[in-house]
């Protein structure tokens, strides 16, 4: 379990494997697994059986798969560049993530 830097609604892009290149949100992520669900990335397809007494119909459902962190690099809204994240302290002594790349502060 090592810590990362990626943290829910983050803009990311896949930096290596088959998805390679896309650029989407994450939507969870998954610290004891060193994963992160993207939005869109790494879709797979469920083979579902019907439930009728919670109404759930059978059939076959994509769903996305988690990436490992290592496979993702998040994106900077003012360079739009995948980049690495740095830590710093601001005057009124907060700490916030900034782009390695340009220097930019993060939401």
């Amino acid at each position: 379990m090592m810590k990362t830097k990626i943290r829910k609604d983050d803009k990311v892009m896949v930096i290596a494997g088959k998805d390679k290149g896309k650029i989407g949100k994450v939507l969870k992520v998954l610290k004891k697994k060193d994963k992160v669900l993207v939005e869109k990335v790494n879709m797979v397809q469920r083979h579902t059986k019907a439930n009728p007494y919670a109404q759930q119909p059978g059939g076959i459902i994509e769903k996305e798969a988690p990436v490992h962190v290592s496979n993702v690099a998040v994106v900077c809204d003012a360079c739009t560049k995948p980049t690495r994240v740095g830590y710093k302290k601001t005057e009124d002594g907060k700490k916030v993530r900034f782009c390695k790349k340009c220097n930019e502060i993060f939401k």
